[in-house]
This record gives structure tokens, C-alpha cells and sequence, in this order.
């Protein structure tokens, strides 16, 4: 938890503490006469941002209008840059112009501009007819000036410089060609061909999607995969329960067992099936058939009530309980421990909680797509400054919690082509409805953030990153991840939007043990879901022993060889060659020890809307 460090105000010359004056009788701190009714300044403040942030999704006006300010004020001021952007700006004109004009005489001429590789927009064939590819390449060419007037700006402070380019880029999808009738050639054949019945599927597609959000429905076709029946349906008990966890024990699959059981500590910004989807993608149903005896702990999905749980209570209910009943039924004297994205940050800091105070019951630490340093967040970062926290924590001081649809908005916003225009597009002016599939299901199915614990997670370790610099205290005391001892096992993804592979490969700066870094194909989450079989699947993996010389994040992926197929058996492998010892399967629960079979898996906690 980061601790706020307050700088006392200069006193006047020849005056101490003591001397300073005292307001008088009636008036307020500064002397002043207070007011027969005052006015709470605090709590009209957070009223007033806490209605304004269900308008905005959580993100702060203020935040934007000085990202802003800074980059407007610094390019004002830089006559060079904006004589630049002139001749930027004449130069692409003369491009697209003699490209028309080569066009127009019938040659064949190369685009002036080239798509990103990750922009599929204007791939089509029809994209590259008259007049339309015009359109798309001004619009690139356009893209292009934006991006250079809002980066390079002398005197903007690199945060400022990437909200505003991520702004810019956001105002620009809005009015992007293809998002058109008129200017998108397949959407206007698709609508002559069909006589409008496109545009109709498609406002029966958003009234439909509109009715749903509004009484707070899933999306159409997330009702078919249906939580202990379709997804969620490894085998296993609720062994323990207290306000915030189920702790899940899974039936094993196998006649022996290894003798180390696994505990899986997930993020409770989601559900934790997403570990345990559909029985041919599910990880831990490949765990316990290869012979792993697999606990998991189940969030609860916090209220209101819930709303002063913090980082050391998820410390305590959820590490601590789920380790104590553990090694109390299956007799072990250690655990392989796992963590998923904020569940590895919690595992982090429990581990090495755990080292300082000499606690030996950690086997191993795997870590997947988990950041122990934030000082590069990715574009996650554009959200979270001094300015946005505040305004968040006034919205969930208010509602007692981080709402659902606040937190959707800002991960759609980072990937807006894909999660919000291409949508619109396909389902409502192409009216059509792609596929759902387990984990479209499985994202829709969304959790809250308790009010106390999320400000303590943005304030101390996104903004102060105090577990990394050595400030993130346990129990009253600071902890160290170089204090962990044990070996660690560290995933990160190719495409992750919310913890970069280059941030999750810093645990190599962090942790003085052997560590094993994998990088594999893939997003946050797709990344992750990836069993044997899975296709267009590839991995670089490597070890770097205690004492080993740092290898930066770039030099190791250019020189890391490159594995075909799912990093799962990778990783399996690596547990096994630790401790191969193999026993026979412990039984559900420890009656004697206080743990007994409370009801099957997946549990109540996880029902919760």
C-alpha cells in the first residue's frame, strides 16, 4: 500500500510549529468565519465526480483536457514543429494528388500509403478501385499527420504526448470510411444487394444488443455456454469458503499423483473459469490428466458491502487461507503456486511476503501475463495518472466499487478497431452476428472491484510501483521480490493490451533466482487458453540462472529460437523436472483439519452477477 508522503507548507522566518497561529473560535483552519450552514467541499466533490464518471465510463475530463493543454500550450510555442507539420502536410497532398492523377490515366500505380499491418479495414479487393481507394489512403495519409503533430512535440511529457496521439487516433476511427454507407464499397454492394435487408438485421441486431444492456443480459449467444454445464465443468469440490473465496479442490484424473500440489490464485477482475473453459481448452482439466492435484480459489464477486476490502485482506482470505487448507489435506510440505495477471501480482507479493518472514511452504512461482513492475504498463497507462485515480476513486467511494461496464469501456477503447467500430460494422450495417464462442462468453461474464482495494492498487502499485522499488509493505513491513528463493516461471503474450511481455519479462531484474521466461503467441487472455493443438501456435523460451548476466527484453527475443505448438507441455515439463515424486490422490477435504466437501464445483461465488 502506498503510503502519502505530505511536505509541511514553509513556516515564516523566527516562527516554530508552536508558535504558528490558531484559528479562532467560529472560524475555519485558515482563520476565516465559517458559515452557519457549511458545506461539505469534500463530499460535494465526489458526488459531483462520481455522476460525472457514469457519463464518462470512469475517465476523468480533467485528465484529457490536461494531456490537452500540455501538448496545445508546447506546440504553440514550437514554431519548428508546426512549420514541419506544414510541410508534412503539402507533401502528402502532392502524393495523393500525382497518385490520383497516374490513376487516373489508366497506370498502374503502387498506394502512396500502406495500411498498418494490424489494420484490416481496407484489405479488400473493392478497396483498391477508383474512387475508393482515394478515400482509404487520404484517410491513412490523414492518420499518418496526426500521428506525427501529436508525438515529437518538444516539452510534452511522454504520458501526455501518448493520451493525446490515443485521442487523436480515437477521433479519427469514429470518421473512418469504412464506417459509412456511402464509402464503403462492400458495405454499399452488400446494401443494393440485399435491397436494405442489412440495415434491417442490423437495427434488430442493436435494439436486441440495446434491450440486453439495459436490464443486464448477457450478449446473444453467451446464454449457450452456461457455467457448470458448457464451461466450468472439471470435476471437483468446494473444500473451504469465507467472505471473499471457494477454494476448489479437483478430483484427479489419474491413479498417482505428483506429490507437489498446484494452487491457482486467478485475477478477480474476472472469473476464474477462463482457466477452466470448455473441456478441450481448459488448463486445468490438462493439469489434472497429466497428474497434478489442482486447487483453485474461486473471487467473490464483491457489492457494496463489500467496498473496504483491501490488498491485504485478498492477502490473507485468499493466499493465506488457500495455502493453510492446501497443505492441511494433502499433507505436503509445499505448493507449486500460480498466478493469472492481477492474481500473479498477488502471488508476488505474497511470496515475497513469505521469504522475508522465512515461510518455506512455496515450492515454485509460476506467473502468467503478471506484472510485478509498472513503470511500463502499456497502453493500459493512458488511463491511469494522478489526475484519473483521483476522479476513480470518487466514482467507486461513491457506488462502494469499480463497476463492470467502467472497466469494459476503457479495454474496448485500447483495442476500439477490433472490440467497438469492426462490431458496429459487421453487426449492425452488415447485419450480421459472428459466432460466440467460450471465451467471448467467459468475457462478457464480468466482475466489480472493491472500492478500497482497487484505489490501493492503483495508487500503490501502478502509480508508486512500491512492490517493485521496495516500498509495498506486509504486515507493517516492507517486502522484496529479490528475497524469493524459489525457481519462477514467468509467461507473458505476444499482443497483450494489459500486461506487456516486456513488463512481465522485468520479474528477471526483480527476483534473484533461476527464472524461466516464455513468450508465446496470442492477447492477455487467448494467449493464456492455448492447448496442444491449438493452431498457429509458437513459443521462445529460455532460463536464466542465478548469478546470469540481464539480458534485455529485445536482444532476448532475437535470440531466443522459436518453438511451434502450445507452451502448455513446456511448462508441465518444467514443473516435473523440479520434484518428480509421485503418491496416490489425497482425498477431498481434511475433516479432522477442518475441511470437508462443502458442494460441487464450480460453486456459488462464481454464479454471482
Amino acid at each position: 500500500m502506498s503510503t502519502a508522503v505530505q511536505t509541511a507548507a514553509p513556516l515564516p522566518v523566527n516562527m516554530t510549529p508552536d508558535d504558528e497561529p490558531r484559528p479562532r473560535d467560529g472560524a475555519d483552519e485558515d482563520g476565516d468565519p465559517r458559515l452557519p450552514s457549511p458545506i461539505n467541499s469534500l463530499l460535494l466533490d465526489r458526488l459531483a465526480h462520481a455522476s460525472l464518471g457514469r457519463l464518462t465510463f470512469g475517465l476523468s475530463p480533467a485528465a484529457l483536457l490536461l494531456a490537452w493543454a500540455d501538448w496545445a500550450t508546447h506546440l504553440a510555442l514550437a514554431p519548428g514543429k508546426q512549420i514541419e507539420l506544414q510541410q508534412k502536410a503539402v507533401r502528402k497532398a502532392v502524393r495523393l494528388f500525382l497518385h490520383a492523377q497516374r490513376c487516373a490515366f489508366g497506370r498502374q500505380d503502387r498506394p502512396c500509403i500502406e495500411p498498418l499491418p494490424q489494420d484490416r479495414r481496407f484489405t479488400g479487393e473493392a478497396w483498391q478501385r477508383w474512387p475508393y481507394h482515394l478515400l482509404y489512403q487520404s484517410f491513412l495519409l490523414t492518420q499518418q499527420w496526426w500521428h506525427n503533430a501529436t508525438n515529437g512535440v518538444s516539452g510534452v511529457s511522454s504520458h501526455h504526448q501518448d493520451v493525446v496521439s490515443f485521442a487523436a487516433r480515437q477521433c479519427l476511427d469514429v470518421v473512418a470510411p469504412s464506417n459509412f454507407i456511402a464509402t464503403n464499397p462492400e458495405l454499399l454492394a452488400t446494401t443494393i444487394e440485399e435491397g436494405g435487408g442489412n440495415l434491417y438485421r442490423g437495427a434488430v441486431n442493436l435494439v436486441e444488443d440495446w434491450e440486453r444492456a439495459v436490464v443486464g443480459k448477457r450478449p446473444v449467444g453467451a446464454d449457450a455456454f452456461v457455467v457448470g454445464r458448457d464451461v466450468a465443468v472439471t470435476p471437483g469440490k468446494v473444500i473451504h469458503s469465507n467472505r471473499l473465496i471457494e477454494l476448489i479442490q479437483y478430483a484427479p484424473a489419474t491413479d498417482r499423483v505428483r506429490a507437489v500440489p498446484m494452487l491457482i490464485v486467478p485475477a478477480w477482475i474476472m472469473k476464474y473459469y477462463i482457466l477452466d473453459l470448455s473441456p478441450e481448452n481448459s488448463l486445468v482439466r490438462y493439469l489434472v490428466e497429466q497428474g497434478h492435484t489442482v486447487f483453485m480459489i474461486s473471487w467473490k464477486n464483491p457489492g457494496a458491502e463489500d467496498r473496504d476490502l483491501g490488498l491485504n485482506d485478498y492477502l490473507r482470505l485468499g493466499i493465506g487461507e488457500a495455502l493453510d487448507a492446501v497443505t492441511a489435506i494433502t499433507g505436503a510440505a509445499c505448493v507449486d503456486a500460480v498466478g493469472y495477471c492481477l492474481g500473479g501480482t498477488l502471488l508476488s507479493i505474497a511470496a515475497a511476503a513469505m521469504a522475508r518472514d522465512r515461510d518455506d511452504r512455496l515450492n515454485s512461482v509460476t506467473l502468467l501475463a503478471a506484472q510485478t513492475d509498472f513503470s511500463e504498463p502499456g497502453e493500459l497507462g493512458l488511463f491511469i495518472d494522478e489526475a484519473e485515480v483521483a476522479f476513480l476513486e470518487d466514482v467507486m467511494w461513491e457506488q462502494g466499487f469499480l463497476d463492470t461496464r467502467q472497466m469494459a469501456g476503457a479495454f474496448q477503447l485500447l483495442r476500439s478497431n477490433d472490440l467497438i467500430w469492426s462490431r458496429m460494422l459487421h453487426d449492425y450495417l452488415f447485419g450480421k452476428r459472428r459466432p460466440m464462442t467460450d471465451l467471448m462468453a467467459w468475457n462478457s461474464d464480468q466482475t466489480r472491484m472493491p472500492y478500497r482495494m482497487h484505489a490501493e492498487y492503483l495508487t500503490g502499485l501502478f502509480l508508486g510501483n512500491d512492490l517493485a522499488e521496495g516500498r509495498y509493505r506486509v504486515g507493517g513491513r516492507p517486502v522484496a521480490l529479490s528475497d524469493i528463493r524459489v525457481p519462477v516461471f514467468a509467461v507473458g503474450t505476444t499482443r497483450d493490451h494489459v500486461s506487456p511481455w516486456q513488463s512481465v519479462y522485468k520479474i528477471n531484474l526483480l527476483a534473484d533466482t533461476d527464472v524461466t521466461f516464455l513468450l508465446t503467441e496470442g492477447g492477455h487472455n487467448a494467449g493464456i487458453v492455448s492447448e496442444p493443438g491449438h493452431p498457429r501456435r509458437s513459443y521462445r523460451v529460455s532460463t536464466r540462472r542465478e548469478g546470469e548476466r540481464f539480458v534485455d527484453a529485445e536482444r532476448w527475443q532475437a535470440a531466443t529460437e522459436v518453438r511451434d505448438g502450445s507452451w502448455w507441455p513446456e511448462w508441465v515439463g518444467w514443473l516435473r523436472n523440479d520434484r518428480p515424486e509421485t503418491g496416490p490422490p489425497p482425498a477431498h477435504g481434511n475433516p479432522g483439519a477442518g475441511y470437508v466437501a462443502l458442494y460441487d464445483a464450480p460453486g456459488k461465488f462464481v454464479l454471482e452477477q
